[in-house]
């Protein structure tokens, strides 16, 4: 967040210097109904029934931090097939671990860059949000597809009258090529 930025309703900053280094720090962020209606809109989602962010942030090491939490959420969808509305349940542990140095990359600005292998490692800086890591954990969570039950998609097809319409069949690479065979086989 920059200064010119207001707040988020749902942020939630820790000062690192300000954690204590022996003892675990414990959370638990539960937003209020308007909160979750204005984190239901940023995330495009039909509603945010519940939501829990609890957990620990611990120091690990002289200068490391982890993150043990639990998300639980209920979010209501749009059906991808139906557009009727879909409830789902979520419910993901996670574990971040936070580095004061991350080694640098010897890459070019405007290379292309490999992906870490673990991606639960992030950067420490002055200041860590567990509101914005709630966020992205929820965002991370919800199905890219939801589906309502017994919901299933059916082959459509569009054509001219008195023109036969393509079918799935028709758009198979080699459907042309059996068809030709067929013909050379009868003749």
């Amino acid at each position: 967040m920059s200064a010119n930025t207001p707040p988020l309703a749902w942020a939630h900053p820790l000062r690192i210097a300000d954690l204590p280094n022996r003892t675990a720090t414990q959370f638990s962020l539960i937003p209020d109904a308007p909160t979750r209606a204005a984190i239901a809109r940023e995330l495009g989602l039909h509603g945010l029934k519940k939501l829990r962010f609890t957990g620990t942030l611990q120091a690990s090491g002289k200068a490391d931090w982890q993150l043990k939490a639990d998300l639980g959420a209920t979010v209501t969808q749009p059906c991808v097939v139906t557009l009727t509305p879909v409830s789902t349940r979520i419910d993901e542990k996670m574990l971040r671990t936070y580095l004061a140095m991350i080694p640098e990359d010897d890459t070019e600005q405007g290379e292309e860059i490999e992906m870490p292998d673990d991606d639960s490692v992030d950067r420490l800086g002055a200041w860590l949000d567990l509101g914005e890591v709630m966020i992205e954990a929820l965002e991370l969570a919800i199905p890219d597809y939801p589906r309502a039950e017994g919901a299933e998609m059916s082959e459509a097809t569009f054509s001219k009258e008195g023109v036969t319409p393509m079918t799935d069949e028709d758009t198979k690479p080699f459907a042309g090529l059996a068809a030709l065979r067929n013909k050379l086989q009868e003749k």
